[in-house]
Formats: C-alpha cells, sequence, structure tokens
C-alpha cells in the first residue's frame, strides 16, 4: 500500500530548488542593504508590530510577535536597534533562544500596507540603558530591551497579502472559530480553570489591564 511518504517528492539540494523556483530577478538579488535608509527609519517609525524569529543553539525556531504603539522599535545608530520588552506570559523562548543563538530576524508590519520590512542581524539582551526612558508606554519603562545589529534589510514585496487579502475587512470572519478561552481549554487538558474563569480572564477589558504592569 501507497502511504503519503511515500508519494512526496522531496527537494534536497540547492540544485534542485533553483531549477523549481528559477534565477534570482537583479531587483531582488541587488536589494540587500547593510544600513538603515531614511525609508526604512520611517517604515518602523509607522509600524506598531513585528514578529522576532530566533532559534537556539541545536537550531529549534521560535517567532514571536511584538506589539506596541507607532515606532516602539528604537533606532539608535543607523546600524542598531532596540525592541522593549512588556509583560507577557514568562515563557521567555526567544530570550532563551538569543543567549544561546544570537541570530534573529524581523518582520516590520505597517497595517494596510501589503509590503513588509525584513531585517537579520545579531542580538543581545539588556537590562537598562539610557533610551528606556524613551521606550515608557502608560508610565511603563520596558523589562528590558533586544538590542539587534543589523546584518542586512530589504523591503519584502506585496504578494502575500495580496493572495491572503489579509487587509480586506471583507474577508474577516473572526467568529468562524471558537473564542480563545475556549480553544486555550480544548487544547490544554492540564488546565485546571473553568471555561468560565478563562473567559473572564480573556474578557478584554480585564485582559487589557494587564498590558503594560
Amino acid at each position: 500500500m501507497t502511504t503519503l511518504h511515500d508519494a512526496t517528492s522531496e527537494v534536497t539540494s540547492p540544485e534542485e530548488l533553483r531549477a523549481l523556483l528559477g534565477e534570482v530577478r537583479t531587483r531582488a538579488a541587488i536589494k540587500e542593504r547593510p544600513r538603515l535608509h531614511a525609508r526604512d527609519r520611517e517604515w518602523i517609525a509607522h509600524s506598531p508590530f513585528v514578529v522576532i524569529s530566533t532559534s537556539d543553539a541545536e537550531g529549534n525556531c521560535d517567532a514571536s510577535p511584538k506589539g506596541d504603539p507607532p515606532g516602539f522599535v528604537r533606532v539608535i545608530d543607523d546600524r542598531t536597534l532596540a525592541i522593549p520588552e512588556r509583560p507577557g506570559n514568562r515563557r521567555a523562548d526567544g530570550y532563551l533562544n538569543i543567549l544561546a543563538n544570537p541570530h534573529v530576524g524581523l518582520l516590520f508590519l505597517v497595517p494596510g500596507r501589503s509590503e513588509t520590512l525584513r531585517i537579520n542581524g545579531r542580538a543581545r539582551l539588556v537590562r537598562e540603558a539610557p533610551y528606556f526612558d524613551e521606550m515608557v508606554v502608560k508610565g511603563h519603562r520596558p523589562i528590558l530591551a533586544i538590542e539587534i545589529l543589523i546584518d542586512t534589510i530589504f523591503f519584502h514585496c506585496a504578494k502575500s497579502f495580496i493572495r491572503s487579502a489579509l487587509w480586506h475587512p471583507e474577508t474577516w470572519n473572526p467568529d468562524a472559530l471558537p473564542s480563545h478561552a475556549c480553544i486555550v481549554k480544548e487544547v490544554t487538558p492540564a488546565l485546571t480553570e473553568t471555561l468560565e474563569e478563562l473567559e473572564e480572564y480573556y474578557r478584554p477589558e480585564i485582559y487589557e489591564r494587564g498590558l503594560y504592569r
């Protein structure tokens, strides 16, 4: 009997991959830059959301969203950024990865724009710095910050956002899924809280009280 694995054809070499994808277009091949351009700074200043990807020493990966008012990621100089940490679930997956392997990737989003800004670099964790006073939100200083020394920067094209229609409200259907409390209860059998307790915990007006403390 043929299994799905048996019927799968795997790509195992750069040559095979290039044969499938074709050669890199010149525009894409030359777009990487090692330093922030004024337009990069402008994009970061308007971005309220970034995804930071990390991996540990063994290559186990993590991708973590970070969000705050637009411009929350601070530009220190033309090769250095700082991302503030706010109260979260305390798992610290990405931070532990950075301690083992400093290489990170960032993806900056601007609501309504289908392009993204991608930055790759090397990170370190900072417990205190003079610029922390300029990263205060609602009276709260960052717990710590991720400083990134930039290796490469480039803008990514809009095709994935156009295909997904991500910013088109007419395609949104959040109620097609159960509430977050219901999902958490179902996928975490060890939880002792009742569904009602979880619904109260995740109630927006309650949940938002803990965003900065």
